[in-house]
């Protein structure tokens, strides 16, 4: 049950409008209230909280200790009740909004390109995007469609395999140049670029080559694949990432092979749901779009 006690939202309006112009008469002109309505909203307040959140000092307003703890709470409770207010006067029941988390790099540099013809094609459903670099579960987090990685068995989640991983090193071509690379066992003397969630991924692209070195797991880490990237195309080192993360860095000429040998990674992309979620016809019309996009994707890697 909610307090009996909880301020209207009149007087926190005119509280944060207040405390934003350290006065009460602007607040009144922008309310469109009178001086004294506006007072006797702050006044009602302060009662309630028995504390005081305004302070004069020669006829000009301070926030009191109080005050400024209570009105950064108000904001974010206007700002979210104001998201609501608007996602509930652009509601349409012909409209539904699937929640869709991906990963960072994945959405930006595969899902983003895919979603144009989606949209055209189903004007009727709105897509909510979430960023996630790990896995969640999906009904806890509110969640109806994600985009993992990981080798495709996930608990009460039905899980449609997209593609699998190819892992080239890149660098900057002026690093090549300064540092030719003869063979692959050449890149263990530059500085190796590490994800850190994959701490592990040049010694298997060493090993899957046959190649023995104790460098592999040496190097700086990063959490996320774009700034590995930037520090790559910066001179940093060389990058171990998955092709089509770095396709148009590669076009542009920014980053160059540094080794013509791709990897494919043990684990591969997936799009994953709940399992109950299946029969609703807006996930089956995303779900199919995605899947075609990804047997397209497929036979691009196999050329």
């Amino acid at each position: 049950m909610f307090s009996r006690n909880l301020p209207s939202t009149t007087a926190m309006q005119c509280f944060e409008a207040a405390a934003r112009h350290m006065s009460f008469t602007r607040a009144a002109d922008e309310l469109n209230l009178t001086q004294s309505a506006v007072s006797k909203q702050v006044a009602q307040l302060e009662s309630s909280l028995q504390h005081k959140l305004f302070r004069r000092v020669r006829r000009s307003l301070l926030l009191t200790p109080e005050g400024a703890i209570f009105l950064s709470d108000v904001r974010k409770v206007l700002t979210q009740l104001d998201m609501s207010t608007q996602a509930i006067m652009t509601y349409s029941g012909n409209s539904e909004v699937l929640k869709v988390a991906t990963l960072p790099s994945f959405g930006s540099r595969w899902l983003a390109s895919k979603l144009p013809a989606f949209l055209a094609a189903h004007p009727g459903i709105s897509l909510e995007f979430h960023d996630r670099v790990e896995d969640f579960d999906l009904e806890q987090q509110d969640i109806d469609i994600a985009f993992f990685y990981g080798h495709g068995s996930w608990p009460d989640l039905a899980c449609h395999k997209l593609f699998d991983e190819r892992m080239v090193a890149v660098a900057a071509p002026s690093l090549l140049a300064h540092h030719p690379v003869q063979s692959a066992s050449q890149l263990a003397e530059l500085a190796l670029l590490h994800l850190s969630t994959r701490p592990d991924a040049w010694h298997h692209w060493f090993a899957d080559q046959g190649i023995a070195t104790d460098r592999s797991y040496h190097g700086t880490r990063f959490e996320t694949f774009p700034m590995l990237v930037r520090t790559a195309m910066a001179g940093g080192g060389v990058a171990l990432v998955p092709r089509f993360t770095v396709d148009e860095e590669l076009a542009a000429g920014q980053l160059a092979i540094a080794w013509p040998y791709r990897f494919q990674s043990a684990s591969a992309y997936y799009l994953v749901y709940p399992e109950h979620l299946g029969e609703l016809a807006n996930v089956r019309r995303f779900v199919d779009h995605i899947v075609v996009c990804a047997e397209i994707t497929r036979s691009e890697l196999a050329e």
